[in-house]
């Protein structure tokens, strides 16, 4: 079990993507995101195994949930700063976790 304490040092927050882009290096299919989290936490990058459910082009302008307090991973040459959440199901194919409407960019989840 954890505490509501160890829970509240993970930063989750909101931010827009703002470019997709293909990621051929990857290991497994992925695509590299460009996401806007605001004023407080700016652009960051992430990679994200997500082209079963999603395209480039209609990821673009989605507003998802990433965890932002992660020391930065590489990936080849590629440096994912942000882990981007999503429900797995049992064949591995991710569904992004989203607010039901707009909401600011960089709103904390609690």
């Amino acid at each position: 079990m954890i505490t509501y304490d160890d829970f509240h040092k993970v930063e989750m927050h909101v931010g827009t993507i703002i470019a997709a882009d293909d990621f051929p290096e990857a290991r497994k299919p992925a695509f590299k995101l460009t996401i806007d989290f605001g004023e407080q936490i700016g652009i960051k990058r992430s990679s994200a195994q997500i082209t079963v459910l999603y395209t480039k082009e209609n990821l673009v302008g989605r507003q998802i949930i990433a965890v932002t307090n992660f020391p930065k991973k590489q990936i080849g040459k590629f440096f994912s700063e942000v882990l981007v959440l999503g429900s797995v199901d049992t064949e591995g194919v991710v569904t992004l976790l989203q607010p039901a409407g707009k909401v600011e960019n960089g709103l904390r989840i609690s």
